[in-house]
């Protein structure tokens, strides 16, 4: 898949390894001569947020357009294909965000391809302001909109344009029309599950690894936990695990991933309470970047001692994600894309780094590892726990980070997990989880006036954390919240709800 920036590109991928195929992102700039090695079964180019005829407008190598690959242009996409291949492009005289309705042309004579078993008007999403004014010589159209005279089209030979979004929930046809591109257009065979993931990775493991040793990074999230199980799978014991306490974990964190890990898998695993020297790199630092590249450097420097006292390391296995690579904007992944945060895991590695990095769930979504820690055969409540940031409490500790102010907000944090569970709601959601703020309001308790803390509350649904809303949580369980974070976490007197989505703003408050 071709990625020229669209907030959609990583939605439009998972969607297809939702149908059990395979699918790489790349820049929507690579040239053909390099998708070529990949033997690709079809190409799928994304939409953007440019207009083609911009100057300096990303564009596709016009040798992709010609190979002969079967070919899906979505929004901008459509556009580069006509832009490219003699059509023409133009700006719309009314722009078309939203939803809107899709009239399938069915008497035009073609095979029944991408839309196969979809008749009449569709509700699509739209979000363009470019359409495609003429079509290029030989292509046909398939579908309009009110907006849009031609809102797909096809050469008859395995090219094909859409100018709405299928990738997204408002497109409620729009997974059928993708699995008719990879089925019946490409032919694809939706073989691509957890278990060949598994089988390909430990390969991979082994044939980069050979006979050196590997260390990982146990941060107690799922992610970590699944990555060095895998690699386990792979090596054995040529796997130490280190579990670094990093004083920046939720209530009772260490104790509950020693006894699932220990409990459940035989690892080699070593426990480094390193909360000390954490909590002394952060002192006086404010600036969420900045947190999070001390909380990298800082795990990179225990990792390195560690492994000093174990002999010779030679590998560095993470539980890097797709979401963590895009976010940082990884070169090799998404040039186009524009920078939201810096992760730990991505951006924090200092150059001395003397390891070489194995990072075998770097292109998969949550959902993916889930799946893949499943059949790894890790227990449940492993599997399913709740992402958490690997900068830890640091960033939901707005302000300096100290031990006083931690310990509020894991008591604070331990509250909201607790009735999210209670009530249901844990597997619901995507994440729970309270935020410490640097405010402090007036408050009365008892006879008292109190000048304490206020802890906010966030409570997200998503698929894949590239976007996320605000969950609805029921009134009650909200007053329950608030009402033991008041009563049970000393330092607190006020409580706030977070109904903010993601985007304009992101899953953590830094």
């Amino acid at each position: 898949m071709l990625d020229f920036g669209s907030q959609f590109s990583q939605l439009i991928a998972r969607r297809v390894r939702e149908a059990n195929v395979y699918c790489e992102l790349v820049p929507g700039t690579t040239p053909w001569s390099e998708l070529e090695k990949r033997h690709p079964a079809g190409l799928i180019l994304s939409g953007g947020p440019s207009s083609v005829y911009d100057p300096g407008a990303p564009q596709v190598d016009p040798a992709a357009l010609r190979a002969g690959v079967p070919l899906l242009g979505i929004c901008y996409g459509m556009q580069l294909i006509a832009h490219h291949l003699g059509g023409k492009v133009d700006p719309g005289h009314a722009r078309e965000y939203g939803p809107a309705l899709l009239s399938v042309d069915e008497t035009n004579g073609l095979p029944d391809t991408l839309f196969r078993g979809l008749r009449g008007d569709l509700p699509v999403w739209m979000s363009h302001g470019d359409h495609v004014s003429e079509m290029p010589p030989g292509f046909h159209r398939l579908a309009t909109s009110g907006n849009s005279p031609v809102a797909a089209f096809t050469d008859g030979k395995g090219i094909f344009g859409i100018q709405f979004h299928p990738e997204v929930v408002h497109t409620p046809s729009g997974r059928e029309v993708l699995r008719n591109f990879l089925f019946t257009v490409c032919h694809c065979t939706p073989s691509w599950t957890p278990g060949s993931f598994v089988a390909e990775a430990t390969e991979s493991i082994r044939a980069q690894v050979g006979g050196g040793r590997v260390i990982c990074a146990l941060s107690g999230g799922v992610d970590s936990a699944v990555a060095a199980t895998l690699v386990h799978r792979a090596l054995g014991d040529q796997l130490t695990c280190v579990f670094v306490n990093n004083g920046l974990l939720r209530k009772e964190e260490p104790e509950r991933v020693l006894d699932v890990m220990h409990g459940n898998l035989d690892m080699d695993i070593r426990y480094v309470d390193a909360t000390e020297r954490f909590l002394g790199a952060l002192r006086g630092v404010i600036d969420p970047e900045q947190k999070r590249r001390i909380v990298g450097r800082e795990f990179i420097s225990v990792f390195e001692a560690e492994a000093t006292s174990l002999g010779h390391i030679d590998f560095l296995a993470q539980g890097t994600l797709y979401p963590d690579v895009i976010e940082s904007t990884a070169p090799d992944v998404a040039s186009t894309a524009s920078k939201i945060k810096t992760h730990h895991n991505v951006g924090g590695l200092p150059p001395g780094l003397r390891f070489q990095l194995i990072e075998p769930l770097r292109y998969l979504f949550k959902d993916e590892v889930r799946a893949v820690g499943l059949e790894l055969g890790m227990p449940e409540e492993m599997v399913y726990r709740q992402p958490f940031p690997g900068p830890g409490l640091a960033i939901r500790c707005l302000g300096e980070v100290t031990a006083e102010r931690l310990e509020i907000l894991r008591n604070a944090d331990w509250v909201v997990v607790d009735e999210i569970k209670r009530n249901g709601l844990y597997r619901q959601v995507w994440q729970s989880f309270a935020v410490l703020t640097p405010l402090e309001t007036v408050g009365v308790m008892g006879d008292f006036r109190t000048y304490a803390n206020v802890v906010a509350v966030r409570v997200v649904t998503s698929e894949d954390a590239m976007t996320a809303d605000w969950a609805r949580v029921p009134y009650e369980v909200l007053a329950r919240i608030s009402n033991r974070i008041v009563n049970e976490v000393k330092g607190v007197n006020r409580v706030v709800f977070d109904i903010t989505s993601k985007p304009p703003g992101t899953i953590e408050w830094e």
